[in-house]
């Protein structure tokens, strides 16, 4: 780890030294303003933090360090007779802020394969769960189990210099990271395969490696599965989940307590749980239908329904994004290359030619195109993963590799702790009245 540790000292020595002088000479400068709206609604659109990692562009898509989904599909390293980029890359990427060789990437397969042991009270507590149990809520308490093995607690008991939180936030990170695989496939495993599990593969790369103790051996699944952890790994600063996990890191909670944090975040149906309920919602069509390849003509009139009835089309809706996000666009590419008379695949490609007319005509949609939410679960299903409720773990999995970077980087930013200004809404009224002063401490 030692190279890649070095590497990244080094980038974050220089952007801190940047970041003392841009706020040295601009730190009063006024970067917007605040509309009461959006004090009311979820602070929407309100600049308030920094996240080095991606953005999220309302045309483009998402871009992680300024390369777009496309641009990392033909730039990143793939595995060997792969076509779908390694999201080992893509955490080197984010990390460093530089495209990775074919050799940094080797060393991080490497560093995690050496780091994804999982101590075994983990798999006690997981057990000690009803199999009843939704996957995510024994996703987070496996999260907390590692926690015992903390460096930074550690470390932080024992006393460490400010200026080094960064280091074993780091090996934490690397250390969560690479053991989450093995905590999802035996979640997966113990819920739906009768306890029967599957030890990891240690020639394996961290995607492959999970499709491998999920059960499936196929090398598209593989890629999909590579596919998939890349284009879920980050959406900026902001979403629930990474936000969570930043604010809850910023008071020096280590990555075990901040990331279980976010993950109670990402199991939200605001966030997370979308990628299921996009699938429940069609199986619940076809059974509706009493069809497994409704029409378009059909599909209109269940999503007029749907709507009628008070309840929203899954999968459709960004809060930023102003066009077809760029990850479905890459799952329908990968569907129109490994599976394209899949009769699921075909009714979401057909839903996607058809919601967004219907939602433009209601006049109060601002983005009526599919979100990455879409489009995940009916690739997953042509393989046989039908278990939707797991999904959210897998898109938890992808999520670590984005806000455990931004995590090391705020540490090694020395970022205080997150502490918003609250009013009331009798001293907005006084305010409102010229009688308060409402953005004073």
């Amino acid at each position: 780890m030692g190279v890649l540790k070095d590497r990244f000292k080094a980038k974050a020595d220089e952007a801190a030294v940047e970041i003392k002088d841009i706020l040295k000479e601009h730190g009063n400068k006024v970067i917007g303003e605040v509309q009461l709206s959006q004090v009311y609604q979820g602070m929407r659109g309100i600049t308030g933090l920094v996240s080095e990692t991606s953005l999220l562009d309302a045309q483009e898509g998402i871009r992680f360090r300024g390369y777009s989904i496309p641009e990392l599909q033909e730039k990143l390293p793939k595995a060997p007779g792969g076509s779908e980029p390694l999201p080992e890359g893509l955490f080197y990427l984010m990390l460093i802020g530089e495209l990775p060789t074919e050799q940094d990437v080797t060393d991080i397969t490497s560093l995690w394969q050496r780091r994804s042991h999982v101590p075994g009270h983990v798999f006690d507590v997981i057990d000690a769960f009803p199999i009843s149990a939704h996957p995510m809520t024994m996703f987070v308490a496996g999260v907390m189990a590692l926690q015992t093995e903390s460096n930074f607690a550690q470390r932080y008991s024992e006393g460490i210099n400010k200026k080094d939180y960064w280091d074993p936030i780091f090996d934490d990170s690397m250390d969560l990271i690479a053991r989450l695989p093995r905590i999802a496939a035996y979640i997966y495993r113990r819920k739906y395969k009768n306890n029967k599990h599957i030890q990891p593969n240690g020639l394996l790369d961290w995607s492959g490696n999970l499709a491998h103790m999920l059960g499936y051996s196929s090398e598209s699944f593989k890629e999909l599965m590579r596919l998939y952890m890349t284009i879920h790994a980050d959406h900026e600063g902001g979403n629930v989940s990474a936000h969570t996990t930043h604010l809850v890191g910023s008071a020096l909670s280590d990555p075990f307590l901040s990331f279980a944090a976010g993950m109670n975040g990402l199991a939200g149906p605001l966030h997370g749980l979308a990628n299921q309920e996009v699938v429940k919602w069609i199986f619940e069509m076809q059974e509706n239908l009493q069809t497994q390849t409704p029409s378009k003509e059909q599909i209109e009139q269940y999503v007029k329904d749907t709507l009628a009835s008070g309840k929203v089309v899954p999968g459709y809706g960004h809060a930023v994004l102003r066009k077809t996000d760029p990850r479905f666009t890459a799952q329908m590419e990968f569907g129109k290359k490994h599976m394209p008379e899949d009769p699921l695949v075909q009714t979401v490609w057909n839903v996607y030619e058809t919601v967004p007319p219907i939602l433009q005509g209601l006049g109060k949609v601002k983005n009526p195109w599919p979100n990455v939410d879409a489009h995940s679960g009916a690739l997953l299903v042509h393989y046989g993963f039908v278990e939707y409720e797991f999904y959210t773990v897998l898109f938890g999995v992808s999520r670590a590799l984005g806000v455990l970077t931004n995590l090391i980087w705020s540490r090694a930013m020395a970022m205080p702790i997150e502490r918003p200004k609250s009013v009331t809404t009798e001293l907005v009224k006084g305010w409102l009245k010229g009688e308060e002063q409402i953005w004073g401490e």
